[in-house]
């Protein structure tokens, strides 16, 4: 049913049937992969406790993901620009199969943490060639439309993936948890691997295009913009992830099952409104999306200061993710316009990547800091002062920005 859906979107989204498959394939690949990682990552801490590991090593545990995916995400970003995008998607799925194997054999807090560095090097493998092959396939004025629509993939699988974790893990054991991210990750290996056609017929390939060097991006002020309005709203993620769960135990004294819900309602409601938001973005100033989204996100993020009954802490995370669904389908199509204008779609995704990692980190130590020097709700305002940040500075860096001519509507001056 799913599939039938997708394929009637992008049958009217002018995909070929060609384009229409690879991009089914990929839709499919990311979200069981994401579920899968999404059903361990919650109970990684169990685990590594019951390994006998402090405060200081579960940090590392988790750490170490972001740490070897920042590292690797422009060389693989870059890679994929100049030998094409299938080989490194099948292989950075292979690995996750593998390394939830090797979770399964993991007996010490030393083979966790190489572990989970293994799995950030395939996670750079991912994400951004993944996404940087949308782009190739997006037709013209139809990026909002396209990446909104992919972008549910990813949204819906951090959602349900936490929610099987459980589920798995209370009804069976922890060992399920890391077999079902294995059995998941291996679907996606062999969707791609059949599915995907030979590296030589990608378009990125075809078109011979030498991508622009990481000097003149590190130079454009549109993708200094993109960079730090993601690495922003990244941060105020992290915040909710990490400071959220805590507030309602602490203060609400909230059941683990009503924090799980709320933890997941602002990427659930994000992901809900992907593909209308993308739809709007064809046809409106993306950039105005990308900052009227970004207010609401730093409005919703300042109001958990003030909330201290449930219903207001659901008004404040669905909140977040209608802002978070106005402002990314945005702020991906204008990526994916950058990308194909300097023929290096797979590097710019790759910087928007570091900027996601780097936003979590950044986000979660920085309100922990604000935690300790000062009490726990002060986290959030951080959050809103790193949102607002991040919108001054995309103004700033796209105030010349010309749009080019929306379907079915004038051409708008950004």
């Amino acid at each position: 049913m799913v599939r039938c859906y997708i394929s009637s979107v992008t049958a009217g989204n002018g995909m070929p049937k060609r384009d229409k498959l690879i991009f089914i394939t990929l839709f499919f690949s990311i979200f069981s992969t994401i579920t899968g990682v999404g059903i361990v990552v919650p109970l990684l801490p169990v685990y590594a406790r019951n390994l006998g590991a402090g405060g200081l090593y579960i940090g590392l545990i988790f750490g170490a993901f972001s740490l070897s995916r920042v590292f690797f995400l422009p060389y693989f970003g870059q890679l994929s620009d100049r030998k094409g995008r299938k080989h490194l998607i099948v292989t950075g799925l292979l690995a996750y199969t593998v390394v939830s194997v090797a979770f399964l054999l993991s007996n010490t807090i030393g083979s966790l943490i190489l572990i989970r560095l293994v799995q950030g090097v395939a996670s750079a493998m991912l994400m951004p060639v993944i996404q940087a092959y949308v782009g190739d396939i997006t037709p013209a004025g139809r990026e909002g439309f396209t990446m909104g629509l992919f972008n549910m993939s990813v949204f819906f699988g951090l959602s349900l993936g936490p929610v099987l974790g459980g589920l798995i893990h209370d009804r069976f054991s922890l060992d399920a948890a890391f077999w079902g991210m294995g059995g998941l990750s291996l679907v996606g290996f062999l969707l791609s691997l059949v599915f995907l056609p030979p590296v030589r017929s990608e378009r990125v390939v075809r078109r011979g295009i030498q991508p622009v060097g990481w000097k003149q991006l590190a130079r454009n002020r549109e993708i200094a913009g993109l960079f730090f309005f993601r690495f922003a709203y990244t941060a105020c993620i992290g915040i909710i992830w990490g400071f959220l769960p805590v507030l309602a135990d602490t203060e609400l004294a909230l059941s683990s099952t009503t924090i799980g819900f709320l933890v997941m309602l602002g990427i659930f409601v994000s992901g809900i409104i992907q593909l209308p938001m993308g739809y709007v973005a064809d046809r409106l100033n993306k950039k105005s999306m990308v900052i009227f989204g970004g207010a609401l996100v730093s409005g919703a993020i300042l109001s958990y200061l003030w909330a201290d009954q449930v219903s207001e802490m659901v008004l404040a995370s669905v909140m977040f993710g209608v802002g978070g669904g106005i402002c990314m389908p945005a702020l991906m199509a204008t990526a994916v316009l950058i990308g194909d204008k300097t023929g290096a779609m797979g590097s710019v995704m790759a910087l928007l990547t570091v900027a996601h990692s780097m936003g979590i980190l950044a986000g979660s130590m920085l309100a922990g800091v604000m935690m300790d020097l000062f009490r726990l709700r002060a986290a959030f305002p951080l959050g809103t002062a790193l949102m607002l940040a991040g919108i001054v500075a995309f103004t700033y860096a796209t105030r010349f920005r010309q749009e080019p001519p929306a379907s079915g509507a004038p051409g708008q001056v950004a």
